[in-house]
């Protein structure tokens, strides 16, 4: 029943709400991609691909939950005797963000170049592609869940300070009420996002975007996601506006 004092309590509660709040909103990167990697997936295995990635990384973050101890401890440098500057600091968790922002950029800018020169990858069987597919899913789960977990216990902390209290169980509940949320949406977004063209190429500027902050924040160049979120939701907003006009004026169906 200790356990669960942090999640009884008003300061629970709150951080609760925070937390699920700030998954939800690192998670639509996660939708992003899942929804762009299996657009050519028939909609049976779109529907498979989407329900075992969101399960997959909610099973991924709960695994790095109960491995927290050992995450907090990957910030040894790798290379402590290097001459290169910018190397001396570099540690696991450093590596872990590095790979994950270049293969984002990577797959990202390749669908963009597929969409713009309208091509289709029609070679492969479609046990093949979703094989492939959940590959893909499964890395950049890892990369999405293990940026996620750090940044939720690092908002955690002033919890413990402060009350005493363990908040390891607010950050369990907190990903579980996200994930909840985000595979109740991940249909409808999949479905937007394949409808509309110009959102799909803006989600996929959004995603290289992200893997740019990815790869600086292996360097400890840290760039406020805020920021992202904030930019993204203004082209958002001016897309719409786009989709208005052109609807309004018989251009679009």
């Amino acid at each position: 029943m200790e356990f669960f004092e942090a999640l009884l309590s008003w300061e629970g509660i709150v951080y609760l709400l925070i937390l699920s709040l700030l998954e939800i909103v690192l998670g639509i990167d996660n939708i992003i991609f899942i929804s762009i990697v299996t657009e050519k997936l028939s909609q049976k295995d779109q529907r498979k691909a989407r329900n075992f990635g969101l399960t997959l990384a909610l099973l991924v973050r709960l695994l790095l939950l109960a491995l927290v101890a050992w995450l907090m401890k990957m910030t040894e440098p790798l290379f402590p005797n290097t001459n290169i500057q910018f190397l001396k600091d570099f540690d696991l968790q450093s590596l872990v963000l590095l790979l994950g922002g270049l293969f984002l950029i990577y797959k990202s800018t390749i669908e963009m170049h597929r969409s713009v020169q309208g091509k289709e990858d029609g070679t492969k069987s479609a046990k093949q592609k979703l094989s492939a597919i959940i590959i893909q899913i499964v890395l950049i789960d890892i990369v999405f869940s293990f940026d996620s977990i750090i940044t939720a216990i690092g908002m955690t902390n002033d919890l413990a300070r402060e009350t005493g209290h363990n908040p390891l169980v607010i950050i369990y509940a907190a990903v579980i009420v996200s994930m909840i949320i985000m595979m109740l949406f991940a249909k409808p977004i999949s479905e937007f996002i394949h409808n509309r063209p110009t959102i799909k190429m803006l989600a996929l500027a959004f995603l290289v975007t992200i893997g740019v902050i990815l790869v600086a924040e292996a360097f400890n160049q840290h760039i406020p996601k805020a920021y992202i979120y904030f930019a993204m939701a203004y082209a958002l907003t001016v897309e719409f506006l786009n989709i208005r006009m052109r609807k309004n004026k018989g251009l679009d169906k």
